[in-house]
């Protein structure tokens, strides 16, 4: 099957474990010919926004990837909102996909992808969307100029032509409904997902991890990453752990500090000999310590690290918001407020033998929900049996 991932309204970067890098890499490792279709827009090695110049090339993920420019169309500000590229419709011509899948809801080139698909009415069209009130429309602005005035009729012109709008979490179906008025028979729940390991890859994979942070068999780690800022509640995690006494106790933190927060976390940090920042790491490093973790922290905004700790059979502490609770199922600890963290970090230090219980219900969401393998498989076979993903099972 010929497959082609849309990546012009949301970057693309090589080396990384985004969702957009996985399907990639797994209908590249199922067989089929695949083909990205970028805009410029990817990280530095400084982990920031930056462009690169267009181009083709073989991606990291194993498939060909051609890099279009912005149509220039005024400052360069503008361009990178409106998100019109050259010559879509052609490369679509010539690689003839039976799949294509766009990644984003906000971009021009949506229109380009719906007409190439009414033209040949046998390729299946699905979009996705990260679109939340968390990351989205957050200023007038952008909520009636950009979302409700030009991003909203793009797709709405195109509906006729996309077969499901997959969301990642429930928030951004609610989001997609209310903002763009897709009906919500459209909407299909499609999360983030992650690599289910085999006993042995992942037992190789904690060794590996714990020997990386010295820690004894005695130890229970949690960990915390991401782009750590205010929102993230990473200073919260530090002082509730800090009221924690316990030598057998561990926090590593993996990521980057924000400037907002970098001095007291740094502070908080070096005043605990037990709390560990590791900084960024490559994704397979990532994934290594993950599961050399025992407990995933997540008491602010959400990351895609969270479905990540679950394929690494964490147990998890989540901030108790509705795109959380489909993937928790007694496998840890839904908090309300950030106040709660030293209640539950005590319980995790004085109930150490709860935590393999804990580890196999987040090994079973993983497997429900999170299989990278199922996902992919997903855009090229059809919806799986819905997912009550309120109720969480």
């Amino acid at each position: 099957m010929r497959i082609a991932h849309l990546c012009l309204s949301c970057f693309y970067i090589d080396g990384y474990g985004y969702q957009e890098n996985e399907l990639v890499r797994q209908h590249v490792n199922d067989g089929h010919d695949v083909l990205v279709i970028a805009s410029t827009e990817t990280f530095g090695t400084d982990r920031t926004l930056t462009y690169v110049s267009p181009g083709r090339y073989l991606g990291t993920d194993g498939a060909p990837v051609v890099r279009l420019p912005y149509r220039k169309l005024g400052p360069h500000a503008l361009s990178k909102k409106l998100r019109l590229h050259p010559g879509v419709h052609r490369l679509l011509d010539d690689f003839k996909p039976d799949v294509m899948l766009f990644h984003g809801l906000c971009g021009f080139e949506l229109l380009t992808a719906a007409r190439y698909r009414r033209a040949h009415p046998g390729v299946h069209l699905l979009v996705d969307s990260h679109e939340d009130r968390n990351n989205s429309a957050r200023s007038f602005l952008a909520e009636y100029g950009l979302h409700r005035g030009y991003y909203g009729p793009i797709l709405r012109a195109s509906l006729p032509d996309i077969d499901k709008v997959l969301c990642i979490s429930i928030e951004t179906m609610d989001f997609v409904e209310q903002m763009y008025g897709v009906p919500r028979p459209m909407l299909e729940f499609f999360p983030l997902g992650g690599v289910i390991y085999a006993d042995d890859e992942y037992l190789e994979r904690r060794a590996r991890g714990r020997r990386a942070c010295d820690l004894d068999e005695r130890t229970t780690l949690l960990l915390q990453s991401g782009k750590m800022d205010g929102a993230k509640r990473l200073l919260e995690s530090l002082d509730a752990f800090a009221r924690t006494p316990g030598e057998h106790l561990r926090f590593a933190v993996v990521g980057s500090l924000a400037h907002d927060i970098e001095e007291r976390a740094r502070a908080a940090i070096a005043a605990d000999r037990r709390v560990s920042f590791l900084g960024w790491k490559s994704s397979e490093e990532l994934k290594d310590l993950l599961c050399a973790a025992d407990v995933y922290v997540q008491p602010g905004t959400q990351s895609a690290t969270m479905q990540m700790s679950l394929c690494a059979r964490c147990a998890v502490v989540l901030h108790d918001v509705p795109s959380h609770r489909p993937f928790f199922v007694d496998n840890g600890w839904l908090i309300a407020d950030p106040s709660e963290l030293t209640r539950v970090f005590a319980q995790i230090r004085d109930q150490p033998e709860r935590l393999p219980t804990l580890s196999a219900r987040s090994q079973r969401v993983a497997e429900r929900l999170l299989d990278y393998r199922v996902l992919a498989r997903r855009i090229t076979d059809g919806p799986t049996p819905r997912v009550d993903v309120a109720a969480g099972r």
